[in-house]
């Protein structure tokens, strides 16, 4: 058995906490064996962890779409933590007092994907807090984990562990904009301005583009999207539901010409888009993005909504609209920590993006609850939610 996707195999266990889901909102602290590190493996404190919105449909419904949770599991993917044990082999690596950002994806490395690279498309991936493998692997919402060095990456020491844990989904803009392959000063539309829909937009300014417009049914998202320096142009999408599919993609016609009006930063008409990131899932918005690509553009497929939709296939096909899926990262996480580590002016507010902090374990089901609103109990902005597990080791020595 790999040690690599099963690391704790050793003796000496101890006891951790974890935060464990065994239905629909029933989620439970309960404790843990955890075994020293493997050779090939790190013991990694967790002090940051992000909840998206997989791990929220996890949480309500105890399954993802297709995907049902078949053994009680703990959620939370997006972390940062501190190094606490090393394994033997890693010695010259890295360290304890080591901060890191956990790289949770497992790929098997044998198939032909991992050969040419695409190791997010593994069709062997072990994902943190997914229930697609089983059994499960586990979330990061516990105390402390085991992790393959391979997949744990340094962060800088003065990078507060929340900003460490926005790396993983930093990494799904980061690989949409690879994806897209776009040239500079270049017109990019994104469509949803949650967490993701925000980081892409940053991605695409700091990667070159002329204007970034950035569009969503709430307000108040988009206009923090342009006073936070993530997007140049924001639209607020009317909300409106077609009677038929003629009357939606009327509609959806009608947003597009809608954002074409728009101005650019210089001035002029938007007019139709070099590329279009769509953030939702939603039909409305890919039909939208569709109709808003020029003749030779791009549909970036990023959000994971309804799976089966009706879309104006011809308005692509006959303007040669590449439609590009776009399914996690790969060899991501280098460029997205020194993307979060720039102080540069102008740049994008990265750090605005976690909008609110819950403590502990004991916080995980208030923290879920938080996730699913769209504002909080004082009216403001709920995007990306974090639950932080306490600071570094005061003593440096690793123990617990």
């Amino acid at each position: 058995m790999s040690t690599e996707k099963s690391p704790d195999v050793q003796s000496n266990p101890r006891q951790i906490r974890a935060s464990v889901l065994h239905g629909a909102k029933d989620l439970r602290i309960e404790s843990r064996t955890l075994f020293p590190p493997s050779p090939t493996d790190l013991q990694i404190r967790i002090l940051a962890t992000g909840l998206c919105g997989s791990d929220l449909h996890y949480y309500r419904h105890y399954r993802n779409g297709d995907i049902q949770v078949r053994e009680p599991m703990s959620l939370g993917h997006e972390s940062a933590g501190v190094v606490v044990a090393v394994g033997s082999d890693l010695t010259s690596q890295f360290a304890v007092g080591d901060k890191v950002a956990l790289e949770v994806g497992l790929p098997c490395s044998q198939c032909e994907r991992c050969k040419e690279g695409r190791y997010n498309i593994c069709k062997g991936m072990s994902f943190r807090s997914s229930a697609k493998a089983f059994p499960h692997a586990q979330g990061t919402l516990q105390e402390v984990i085991n992790h393959p060095g391979k997949w744990c990456h340094r962060l800088p020491p003065s990078m507060p562990p929340s900003l460490g844990a926005l790396v993983e989904p930093l990494s799904v803009a980061i690989h949409a904009s690879r994806r897209a392959s776009l040239p500079p000063n270049s017109t990019i539309l994104v469509l949803g301005a949650g967490a993701v829909g925000l980081l892409v937009a940053a991605v695409a300014r700091l990667s070159g583009a002329a204007t970034v417009i950035i569009a969503d049914i709430d307000a108040g998202r988009v206009n923090f999207a342009v006073e936070q320096r993530f997007a140049h142009v924001a639209y607020t999408v009317p909300m409106r539901r077609g009677a038929d599919i003629a009357q939606e993609l009327e509609f959806a016609r009608e947003t597009a010409g809608s954002i074409a009006g728009l101005r650019t930063r210089k001035g002029a008409e938007v007019g139709e888009v070099d590329a279009v990131f769509e953030c939702t899932g939603v039909p409305a918005c890919l039909q939208t993005a569709i109709y808003a690509t020029r003749p030779g553009g791009k549909v970036l497929l990023i959000g994971m909504g309804t799976p089966i939709q009706t879309l104006p296939i011809s308005a692509a096909a006959l303007r040669e609209v590449d439609l590009v899926g776009v399914f996690r990262y790969a060899d991501t996480y280098p460029e997205g920590i020194a993307m979060l580590a720039r102080e540069r002016e102008g740049d994008p507010k990265f750090a605005e993006l976690v909008t609110q902090r819950f403590h502990g374990l004991e916080g995980v089901e208030a923290a879920f609850d938080m996730a699913g609103k769209g504002k909080d109990g004082e009216g403001g902005l709920v995007i990306k939610v974090v639950v932080e597990m306490g600071e570094e080791e005061e003593d440096g020595k690793g123990k617990l």
